[in-house]
């Protein structure tokens, strides 16, 4: 009868000090690690492909959902496919550096970021690439990354960079928020309200 006692005690014990870490875990993990829910839908109703991309850090807008375009690498860790942009389906990769860091990323066909060359043909996540770091304009946060073939001379201009069927960007799905998104979560005060 003692050692039964002293199980339920450890077990209460063991309860009491593990709630509020399970708590923590199952309200606030799916937001920590499903870092394109920004991007994912907002509300039910279907968005164009016109929806705007923002930089989530400074709200600039970097592209619009016509300009993500499907390039697969076979270095890639995962793919899955997740509704970015109204039912469109959009593919999402991860990606481990050298240092061990994960990205998630969509590719871009184009958008309005800031590269800085000269390309890096090392460690590159896409073979036959080079790549160079891709940063916001305005707030010259990191957002990812251009690609251009290993061929090419390592620094490129931006309108030869833009203008090329063979470039495209890797942008970081938790760097990127999607306009209709970011407005769900402005409120109109009711005086404003007609």
């Amino acid at each position: 009868m003692r050692g039964n006692k002293s199980v339920w005690l450890l077990v209460k014990q063991l309860e009491l000090s593990l709630m509020p870490c399970l708590l923590f875990i199952f309200l606030f993990y799916p937001v920590v690690h499903w870092p394109a829910e920004a991007c994912a839908t907002a509300a039910e109703g279907a968005v164009n492909a016109d929806t705007l991309i923002l930089c989530r850090a400074c709200g600039h807008e970097l592209a619009v959902g016509m300009d993500i375009q499907f390039v697969p690498s076979r270095l890639a860790l995962s793919s899955r496919n997740d509704t970015l942009v109204g039912d469109r389906r959009v593919n999402v990769q991860l990606f481990e550096n050298p240092r061990g860091l994960q990205f998630e990323v969509i590719t871009f066909r184009k958008a309005d970021v800031t590269q800085h060359w000269p390309a890096d043909k090392y460690f590159s996540w896409f073979p036959g690439f080079s790549w160079t770091l891709a940063t916001c304009p305005r707030c010259k946060t990191h957002l990812g990354w251009g690609f251009q073939p290993s061929d090419w001379p390592d620094t490129v201009t931006k309108t030869q960079f833009e203008e090329s069927e063979q470039t495209f960007l890797a942008l970081i799905t938790h760097q990127l928020l999607r306009e209709d998104f970011a407005s769900s979560l402005l409120m109109t005060p009711k005086s404003f309200m007609s």
